[in-house]
């Protein structure tokens, strides 16, 4: 069993930065795939940027590339997101997700993910 608790949400104006944090438990964090998705009302849950579990692989969305960073700590079993350049369209609830599959992909889809953090709200002001 993992437990994620996503920390950092806040009110930032457009053009400001956030740092989300992900903070997991579970001895077996340093194998999963981790991710972050977001939701807006009336929205599906959408992919926003993924990490294998070496760290060395990465994916993000089109919307949030060369915006948006995502690292691993797996010493101290956490996963961030920056995000520099916010805009107004970046507003929702954020997730942090885990998939304990093995593979060499990262899934974008959120049924593949096998925990989930109870999200992190992040509003952009224009």
């Amino acid at each position: 069993q993992v437990q994620l608790v996503e920390s950092g949400g806040g009110l930032v104006q457009a053009g400001g930065s956030l740092r989300l944090s992900c903070a997991a438990s579970g001895r077996t964090f340093s194998s999963y795939t981790m991710a972050w998705f977001r939701q807006t009302p009336g929205k599906e849950r959408e992919f926003v940027a993924g990490i294998r579990w070496s760290g060395g692989n990465t994916d993000y969305a089109d919307s949030v590339k060369g915006r948006f960073t995502i690292s691993r700590d797996n010493a101290k079993n956490t996963v961030d997101l920056q995000m520099n350049s916010l805009k107004p369209e970046d507003t929702g609830v954020y997730y942090c997700a885990a998939d304990h599959t093995i593979t060499m992909l990262i899934r974008t889809t959120p049924v593949r993910y096998d925990y989930w953090g109870q999200g992190t709200q992040v509003t952009v002001s224009s």
